[in-house]
Protein backbone atom coordinates (compact mmCIF):
# COMPACT_ATOMS: atom_id res chain seq x y z
CA UNK A 1 0.00 0.00 0.00
CA UNK A 2 1.45 3.10 -1.02
CA UNK A 3 0.78 7.09 -0.37
CA UNK A 4 0.70 8.95 -3.30
CA UNK A 5 1.22 12.66 -2.40
CA UNK A 6 0.72 15.15 -4.66
CA UNK A 7 1.98 18.96 -4.53
CA UNK A 8 4.48 20.47 -2.35
CA UNK A 9 3.80 23.75 -2.21
CA UNK A 10 3.99 25.85 0.84
CA UNK A 11 1.03 24.22 3.04
CA UNK A 12 1.51 20.62 2.28
CA UNK A 13 4.95 20.22 3.72
CA UNK A 14 5.03 19.37 7.69
CA UNK A 15 1.81 16.94 6.82
CA UNK A 16 4.01 14.82 4.42
CA UNK A 17 7.28 15.19 6.25
CA UNK A 18 5.10 13.55 9.31
CA UNK A 19 3.59 10.69 7.24
CA UNK A 20 7.01 9.97 6.26
CA UNK A 21 8.86 10.40 9.66
CA UNK A 22 6.43 8.06 10.48
CA UNK A 23 7.75 5.12 7.92
CA UNK A 24 4.56 5.03 5.76
CA UNK A 25 5.21 3.84 2.05
CA UNK A 26 5.11 7.52 0.52
CA UNK A 27 5.44 8.36 -3.35
CA UNK A 28 6.00 12.15 -3.66
CA UNK A 29 4.74 13.89 -7.09
CA UNK A 30 5.11 17.75 -7.88
CA UNK A 31 5.31 19.11 -11.44
CA UNK A 32 8.69 20.48 -10.36
CA UNK A 33 10.94 17.61 -8.38
CA UNK A 34 13.46 20.25 -8.03
CA UNK A 35 10.96 21.86 -5.15
CA UNK A 36 10.22 18.64 -4.02
CA UNK A 37 13.47 17.61 -3.60
CA UNK A 38 14.30 20.50 -1.30
CA UNK A 39 11.03 20.23 0.63
CA UNK A 40 11.72 16.24 1.99
CA UNK A 41 15.00 14.95 -0.13
CA UNK A 42 16.65 14.97 2.96
CA UNK A 43 14.10 11.95 4.41
CA UNK A 44 12.86 10.26 0.70
CA UNK A 45 14.13 9.47 -2.79
CA UNK A 46 11.19 8.65 -3.91
CA UNK A 47 10.32 11.57 -6.04
CA UNK A 48 8.46 12.03 -9.40
CA UNK A 49 7.18 14.65 -11.74
CA UNK A 50 3.86 14.96 -11.76
CA UNK A 51 1.54 13.83 -14.75
CA UNK A 52 -1.58 12.56 -14.30
CA UNK A 53 -1.37 9.56 -16.80
CA UNK A 54 2.19 8.63 -14.74
CA UNK A 55 0.23 8.88 -11.36
CA UNK A 56 -2.49 6.78 -12.76
CA UNK A 57 -0.39 4.04 -14.07
CA UNK A 58 1.27 3.58 -10.58
CA UNK A 59 -1.69 3.72 -8.45
CA UNK A 60 -2.96 0.05 -7.80
CA UNK A 61 -5.96 -1.10 -5.46
CA UNK A 62 -5.37 -0.63 -1.55
CA UNK A 63 -3.02 3.07 -2.41
CA UNK A 64 -4.26 6.29 -1.15
CA UNK A 65 -3.95 9.38 -3.62
CA UNK A 66 -3.42 13.14 -1.35
CA UNK A 67 -4.10 15.80 -3.72
CA UNK A 68 -2.55 19.02 -2.64
CA UNK A 69 -2.89 20.48 -5.80
CA UNK A 70 -5.18 23.40 -7.76
CA UNK A 71 -8.69 22.86 -6.68
CA UNK A 72 -9.52 21.48 -10.80
CA UNK A 73 -7.26 18.50 -10.00
CA UNK A 74 -9.01 16.97 -7.25
CA UNK A 75 -12.44 15.69 -8.88
CA UNK A 76 -10.15 13.97 -11.95
CA UNK A 77 -7.84 12.22 -9.01
CA UNK A 78 -10.91 11.38 -6.95
CA UNK A 79 -12.58 9.92 -10.07
CA UNK A 80 -9.71 7.73 -10.97
CA UNK A 81 -8.95 6.72 -7.79
CA UNK A 82 -12.42 5.39 -7.57
CA UNK A 83 -12.14 2.65 -10.50
CA UNK A 84 -8.83 1.67 -9.03
CA UNK A 85 -10.04 1.03 -5.85
CA UNK A 86 -7.86 3.91 -4.23
CA UNK A 87 -8.60 6.03 -1.34
CA UNK A 88 -8.37 9.80 -2.08
CA UNK A 89 -7.83 12.64 0.34
CA UNK A 90 -7.86 16.16 -0.15
CA UNK A 91 -8.17 19.56 2.00
CA UNK A 92 -10.41 21.52 -0.03
CA UNK A 93 -14.14 22.13 -0.16
CA UNK A 94 -16.39 19.72 -1.67
CA UNK A 95 -17.13 20.60 -5.11
CA UNK A 96 -20.77 19.25 -7.00
CA UNK A 97 -18.49 17.11 -8.90
CA UNK A 98 -17.32 15.60 -6.15
CA UNK A 99 -20.16 15.02 -4.15
CA UNK A 100 -21.62 12.87 -7.31
CA UNK A 101 -19.07 10.35 -6.81
CA UNK A 102 -20.90 9.78 -3.57
CA UNK A 103 -22.83 6.79 -4.42
CA UNK A 104 -19.98 5.06 -6.72
CA UNK A 105 -17.21 5.27 -3.66
CA UNK A 106 -19.60 3.54 -1.50
CA UNK A 107 -19.91 0.90 -4.00
CA UNK A 108 -16.61 0.25 -4.31
CA UNK A 109 -15.64 0.57 -0.46
CA UNK A 110 -13.63 3.53 -1.13
CA UNK A 111 -13.36 6.92 1.12
CA UNK A 112 -12.85 10.24 -0.78
CA UNK A 113 -12.30 12.30 2.18
CA UNK A 114 -12.03 16.09 1.51
CA UNK A 115 -12.57 19.35 3.97
CA UNK A 116 -9.66 18.04 6.23
CA UNK A 117 -7.26 21.35 6.22
CA UNK A 118 -7.67 24.03 8.66
CA UNK A 119 -10.52 26.21 7.14
CA UNK A 120 -12.26 24.08 6.05
CA UNK A 121 -11.04 21.27 8.40
CA UNK A 122 -10.25 22.45 11.70
CA UNK A 123 -13.33 24.89 12.21
CA UNK A 124 -15.70 21.55 10.98
CA UNK A 125 -14.29 19.71 14.04
CA UNK A 126 -14.64 22.57 16.42
CA UNK A 127 -18.58 22.74 15.29
CA UNK A 128 -18.85 19.25 15.85
CA UNK A 129 -17.41 19.36 19.54
CA UNK A 130 -19.88 22.32 20.23
CA UNK A 131 -22.81 20.71 18.88
CA UNK A 132 -22.32 17.64 20.97
CA UNK A 133 -21.58 19.19 23.78
CA UNK A 134 -24.56 21.23 23.57
CA UNK A 135 -26.78 18.49 22.97
CA UNK A 136 -26.04 16.90 26.22
CA UNK A 137 -25.61 20.00 28.36
CA UNK A 138 -28.92 20.31 31.02
CA UNK A 139 -29.76 23.24 28.78
CA UNK A 140 -30.47 21.65 25.30
CA UNK A 141 -34.11 22.15 24.39
CA UNK A 142 -35.43 21.71 20.74
CA UNK A 143 -37.13 25.59 21.17
CA UNK A 144 -33.96 27.32 21.78
CA UNK A 145 -32.68 30.05 19.65
CA UNK A 146 -29.57 28.94 18.03
CA UNK A 147 -26.68 31.69 16.54
CA UNK A 148 -23.82 29.87 15.20
CA UNK A 149 -20.53 31.79 14.06
CA UNK A 150 -17.55 30.26 12.42
CA UNK A 151 -14.66 33.10 11.61
CA UNK A 152 -11.16 32.28 10.31
CA UNK A 153 -8.50 34.33 8.93
CA UNK A 154 -4.59 34.49 8.30
CA UNK A 155 -3.22 37.70 8.88
CA UNK A 156 0.28 38.70 9.44
CA UNK A 157 1.86 38.31 13.26
CA UNK A 158 2.63 42.07 12.97
CA UNK A 159 0.20 44.04 11.71
CA UNK A 160 1.15 46.12 8.12
CA UNK A 161 -0.34 49.21 6.78
CA UNK A 162 -2.22 47.17 4.01
CA UNK A 163 -3.91 44.49 7.03
CA UNK A 164 -2.69 41.64 4.81
CA UNK A 165 -0.27 39.53 3.66
CA UNK A 166 0.25 37.18 1.17
CA UNK A 167 1.90 33.51 1.36
CA UNK A 168 0.97 32.80 -2.03
CA UNK A 169 -0.53 34.75 -5.28
CA UNK A 170 -2.63 36.89 -4.72
CA UNK A 171 -4.98 36.32 -7.47
CA UNK A 172 -7.54 33.86 -5.44
CA UNK A 173 -7.95 36.28 -2.75
CA UNK A 174 -9.05 39.09 -5.34
CA UNK A 175 -11.44 36.52 -7.01
CA UNK A 176 -13.24 35.46 -3.71
CA UNK A 177 -13.94 39.34 -3.11
CA UNK A 178 -15.99 38.72 -6.36
CA UNK A 179 -18.02 36.10 -4.62
CA UNK A 180 -21.74 36.18 -2.99
CA UNK A 181 -22.49 34.85 -0.27
CA UNK A 182 -25.63 33.26 1.69
CA UNK A 183 -26.20 32.73 5.71
CA UNK A 184 -28.65 33.07 7.99
CA UNK A 185 -29.54 36.38 10.16
CA UNK A 186 -32.54 36.36 12.09
CA UNK A 187 -33.87 33.40 10.91
CA UNK A 188 -33.82 35.01 7.05
CA UNK A 189 -31.80 33.62 4.98
CA UNK A 190 -29.24 36.87 3.88
CA UNK A 191 -27.61 36.86 0.72
CA UNK A 192 -24.78 39.49 0.07
CA UNK A 193 -23.46 40.00 -3.38
CA UNK A 194 -19.83 41.49 -1.78
CA UNK A 195 -17.75 41.12 1.23
CA UNK A 196 -17.67 44.69 1.73
CA UNK A 197 -21.22 44.73 1.83
CA UNK A 198 -21.84 42.73 5.22
CA UNK A 199 -18.24 43.48 7.08
CA UNK A 200 -19.01 43.62 11.00
CA UNK A 201 -16.82 43.83 14.14
CA UNK A 202 -16.31 40.92 15.98
CA UNK A 203 -14.64 40.63 19.29
CA UNK A 204 -12.45 37.38 20.14
CA UNK A 205 -12.64 35.53 23.33
CA UNK A 206 -8.57 35.42 23.05
CA UNK A 207 -6.48 35.29 26.37
CA UNK A 208 -6.58 39.23 26.08
CA UNK A 209 -9.62 40.13 23.70
CA UNK A 210 -8.85 41.24 20.40
CA UNK A 211 -11.63 42.97 17.77
CA UNK A 212 -11.14 41.63 14.41
CA UNK A 213 -13.53 42.86 10.66
CA UNK A 214 -15.41 39.85 10.08
CA UNK A 215 -18.12 38.86 6.63
CA UNK A 216 -19.66 35.97 5.63
CA UNK A 217 -18.04 33.92 2.76
CA UNK A 218 -19.08 31.09 0.66
CA UNK A 219 -22.33 29.46 1.22
CA UNK A 220 -22.93 28.77 5.11
CA UNK A 221 -26.98 27.16 4.66
CA UNK A 222 -25.15 23.53 3.89
CA UNK A 223 -23.46 23.45 6.82
CA UNK A 224 -26.64 23.60 8.99
CA UNK A 225 -26.94 19.79 7.98
CA UNK A 226 -23.90 18.97 8.11
CA UNK A 227 -23.00 20.05 11.91
CA UNK A 228 -26.02 17.80 12.53
CA UNK A 229 -28.36 20.35 13.13
CA UNK A 230 -31.70 19.16 13.80
CA UNK A 231 -34.15 19.76 11.02
CA UNK A 232 -36.46 21.35 13.73
CA UNK A 233 -34.10 23.66 15.46
CA UNK A 234 -34.65 27.31 15.85
CA UNK A 235 -31.65 28.85 14.20
CA UNK A 236 -31.44 32.42 14.41
CA UNK A 237 -28.02 32.97 13.08
CA UNK A 238 -25.23 30.69 10.92
CA UNK A 239 -22.16 32.01 9.21
CA UNK A 240 -19.07 30.36 8.14
CA UNK A 241 -17.16 33.48 7.35
CA UNK A 242 -13.27 35.18 7.04
CA UNK A 243 -11.82 37.14 9.70
CA UNK A 244 -9.21 40.19 8.84
CA UNK A 245 -7.20 42.74 11.36
CA UNK A 246 -9.10 45.88 12.28
CA UNK A 247 -8.45 48.70 9.42
CA UNK A 248 -8.93 46.14 6.48
CA UNK A 249 -11.99 47.90 5.29
CA UNK A 250 -10.66 50.95 4.91
CA UNK A 251 -6.99 49.96 3.76
CA UNK A 252 -8.38 47.87 0.93
CA UNK A 253 -11.06 50.27 0.07
CA UNK A 254 -9.95 51.79 -3.54
CA UNK A 255 -9.48 47.40 -4.31
CA UNK A 256 -13.04 47.27 -3.60
CA UNK A 257 -13.95 50.06 -5.54
CA UNK A 258 -12.07 48.75 -8.79
CA UNK A 259 -13.36 45.12 -8.22
CA UNK A 260 -16.56 46.09 -8.57
CA UNK A 261 -16.40 47.63 -11.96
CA UNK A 262 -14.12 44.99 -13.60
CA UNK A 263 -15.27 43.04 -16.03
CA UNK A 264 -14.63 40.43 -19.07
CA UNK A 265 -11.40 39.82 -20.37
CA UNK A 266 -10.04 43.37 -19.59
CA UNK A 267 -11.34 42.75 -16.02
CA UNK A 268 -9.47 39.51 -15.89
CA UNK A 269 -6.38 40.90 -17.53
CA UNK A 270 -6.48 43.76 -14.07
CA UNK A 271 -7.17 41.16 -11.79
CA UNK A 272 -3.46 39.82 -12.72
CA UNK A 273 -2.09 43.07 -12.54
CA UNK A 274 -3.28 44.04 -9.32
CA UNK A 275 -2.09 40.56 -8.03
CA UNK A 276 1.85 40.98 -9.45
CA UNK A 277 1.59 44.46 -8.15
CA UNK A 278 0.13 43.33 -4.31
CA UNK A 279 2.75 40.05 -4.30
CA UNK A 280 5.56 42.83 -4.78
CA UNK A 281 4.71 44.82 -2.47
CA UNK A 282 2.65 42.43 0.42
CA UNK A 283 4.48 39.29 0.36
CA UNK A 284 5.78 37.63 3.34
CA UNK A 285 9.16 38.34 3.84
CA UNK A 286 11.49 34.97 4.57
CA UNK A 287 10.80 33.52 8.51
CA UNK A 288 8.74 36.17 8.59
CA UNK A 289 6.05 34.58 11.38
CA UNK A 290 2.11 34.41 9.94
CA UNK A 291 -0.56 34.11 12.24
CA UNK A 292 -3.99 32.48 11.80
CA UNK A 293 -7.18 33.03 13.96
CA UNK A 294 -10.04 30.96 14.22
CA UNK A 295 -13.38 31.20 16.62
CA UNK A 296 -16.32 28.74 16.31
CA UNK A 297 -19.44 29.41 18.48
CA UNK A 298 -22.52 28.11 19.50
CA UNK A 299 -24.90 30.18 21.29
CA UNK A 300 -28.46 28.98 22.71
CA UNK A 301 -31.14 31.77 24.08
CA UNK A 302 -34.44 31.26 25.55
CA UNK A 303 -37.26 34.08 25.70
CA UNK A 304 -34.56 36.21 25.04
CA UNK A 305 -31.99 34.75 27.80
CA UNK A 306 -28.64 32.86 26.85
CA UNK A 307 -29.25 29.47 28.44
CA UNK A 308 -25.71 27.77 26.70
CA UNK A 309 -23.19 29.83 25.12
CA UNK A 310 -19.13 28.51 24.28
CA UNK A 311 -16.70 29.90 21.90
CA UNK A 312 -13.67 27.01 20.61
CA UNK A 313 -10.95 29.51 20.27
CA UNK A 314 -7.85 29.30 18.38
CA UNK A 315 -4.26 31.31 17.95
CA UNK A 316 -1.24 30.28 16.01
CA UNK A 317 1.66 32.16 14.67
CA UNK A 318 4.62 30.85 12.67
CA UNK A 319 8.03 29.75 14.43
CA UNK A 320 11.42 28.44 13.87
CA UNK A 321 9.87 25.36 11.68
CA UNK A 322 7.57 27.31 9.33
CA UNK A 323 4.66 28.93 9.25
CA UNK A 324 1.44 28.66 10.91
CA UNK A 325 -0.93 27.84 7.81
CA UNK A 326 1.00 25.44 6.68
CA UNK A 327 0.97 23.01 10.03
CA UNK A 328 -3.24 23.82 10.16
CA UNK A 329 -3.31 22.48 6.61
CA UNK A 330 -1.33 19.79 6.33
CA UNK A 331 -0.87 18.18 9.51
CA UNK A 332 -4.93 17.43 9.57
CA UNK A 333 -4.35 16.00 6.06
CA UNK A 334 -1.96 13.75 7.39
CA UNK A 335 -4.81 12.93 9.90
CA UNK A 336 -7.22 11.86 8.20
CA UNK A 337 -4.76 9.96 6.05
CA UNK A 338 -3.91 7.50 8.71
CA UNK A 339 -7.63 7.08 9.75
CA UNK A 340 -8.66 6.03 6.49
CA UNK A 341 -6.19 3.58 6.14
CA UNK A 342 -6.67 2.60 9.51
CA UNK A 343 -10.80 1.92 8.09
CA UNK A 344 -11.55 4.33 10.85
CA UNK A 345 -14.24 6.42 7.94
CA UNK A 346 -16.62 5.28 6.65
CA UNK A 347 -16.50 4.64 2.82
CA UNK A 348 -18.30 7.45 0.19
CA UNK A 349 -17.45 11.31 -0.50
CA UNK A 350 -17.13 13.06 3.13
CA UNK A 351 -15.49 16.00 4.65
CA UNK A 352 -14.15 15.96 7.83
CA UNK A 353 -15.15 13.19 10.27
CA UNK A 354 -17.70 14.18 12.89
CA UNK A 355 -16.77 10.72 14.63
CA UNK A 356 -16.68 12.21 18.38
CA UNK A 357 -13.47 9.52 19.00
CA UNK A 358 -11.80 10.90 15.39
CA UNK A 359 -13.07 14.62 16.60
CA UNK A 360 -11.34 15.20 19.75
CA UNK A 361 -7.69 12.99 18.48
CA UNK A 362 -7.59 15.38 15.86
CA UNK A 363 -8.42 18.63 18.00
CA UNK A 364 -5.87 17.23 20.51
CA UNK A 365 -3.69 17.21 17.74
CA UNK A 366 -4.14 20.86 16.68
CA UNK A 367 -3.37 21.86 20.68
CA UNK A 368 0.13 20.79 19.61
CA UNK A 369 0.05 22.96 16.88
CA UNK A 370 -1.45 26.37 17.89
CA UNK A 371 0.15 28.34 20.74
CA UNK A 372 -3.54 28.78 22.15
CA UNK A 373 -6.19 26.53 21.96
CA UNK A 374 -9.78 26.76 24.26
CA UNK A 375 -12.58 26.48 24.79
CA UNK A 376 -14.39 29.54 26.33
CA UNK A 377 -17.54 29.39 28.37
CA UNK A 378 -19.00 32.48 28.33
CA UNK A 379 -21.71 31.69 31.41
CA UNK A 380 -18.80 30.38 33.30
Amino acid sequence: MTIHWCGTGLSAIPGLRRLIKAGHDICVWNRSTDKAQSAVGDLTDKIKAFDFDSLSGEVSEGDLVVSMLPGDWHVPLAEMCINKGAHFVSSSYIAPEMRDLHAKAVVRGICAVNEIGLDPGIDHLMAHHLVAEYKASDAYDPENDLSFTSYCGGIPKTPNPFRYKFSWSPLGVLKALRSPSRSIRDFEELNVARPWDAISSYTAPLPEAETFEVYPNRDSIPFIEDYQFAPDWRVKQFVRGTLRLNGWTDAWADVFREIETLEGEAGEARLKEMSDQFWRDNAYDEGEPDRVVLCVSLKAERGGETVWHKTYVMDAWGDENGTAMARLVSIPVSLAIESVLNGEIEPGVSPAPHDPKLVERYLGEVGKLAQHLAVVDHLA
